[in-house]
């Protein structure tokens, strides 16, 4: 068994006795923490990738595929589904100016809960959960909230709104990233955090990110709507 400078004491208690889970994964930094601690505690888990906010698609590719090489690393499923950016973007406008935890981040987490949900209750899972509270960057309230309301719409079918940071599990998140030397990615995935992340380094003297493709460009300047 792996160790870590802050192993786990605390025993997950899994809140369904079907013991099997469908854990949303935004990113392998992420997701690893949870994949470690799922599987040493017995749990039968598969990984659900739904992340249409994540952009460019060069971006996109990057994150999705190094999920999967830790998922077939660990012998975990993994369920690839749809990349529908435009369905995304049209739910967006509107708040392109909102701040990061603002109602763009709620409605992004909905969407993906919500799907999350949806395939949950068409095969078999009675609980979901998901990667994207471990991050000290997100408000975990706002993200547990957005499960739960989301997998209420199904009966049977509820979110386990563990708080993956305690019990070391912030500090694991990155010893496992540097352990398995995930692609460090720079910004939390929208274009729209790109761009915030991007004033915030010029602000401070500092290299902006690049992507590489006009249309995100453009479409940050509103000269491409499609």
């Amino acid at each position: 068994m792996q160790e870590y400078s802050q192993p786990r004491t605390e025993k997950l208690e899994f809140p369904h006795p079907s013991n099997k889970v469908l854990m949303h994964s935004c990113c392998a930094p992420c997701a690893g923490e949870l994949m470690e601690a799922i599987a040493e505690a017995g749990i039968e888990q598969t990984i659900f990738f739904y992340n249409p906010n994540i952009h460019p698609l060069k971006e996109y590719n990057i994150r999705k595929e190094e999920n999967i090489r830790y998922a077939e690393k660990l012998g975990i499923p993994f369920i690839d589904a749809d990349y529908d950016v435009q369905d995304w973007f049209a739910r967006a406008k509107g708040m392109e100016r909102d701040p990061e935890r603002g109602r763009r981040c709620t409605m992004c987490f909905d969407m993906r809960f919500a799907r999350t949900a949806l395939y949950a209750a068409e095969n078999g899972f009675n609980v979901i959960t998901s990667s994207l509270g471990i991050s000290r960057w997100k408000n975990m309230e706002q993200i547990n909230d957005c499960g739960k309301r989301m997998a209420s719409a199904y009966d049977g079918v509820e979110y386990w709104d563990y708080n993956w940071r305690k019990d070391g599990g912030g500090a694991r998140m990155y010893e496992i990233a540097k352990r398995e030397e995930f692609y460090a990615q720079q910004y939390c995935g929208c274009i729209y955090s790109l761009r915030d992340t991007n004033e915030w380094r010029e602000s401070k003297g500092r290299e902006k990110i690049e992507i590489g493709e006009t249309w995100y460009e453009e479409k940050l300047q509103g000269k491409n709507d499609s």
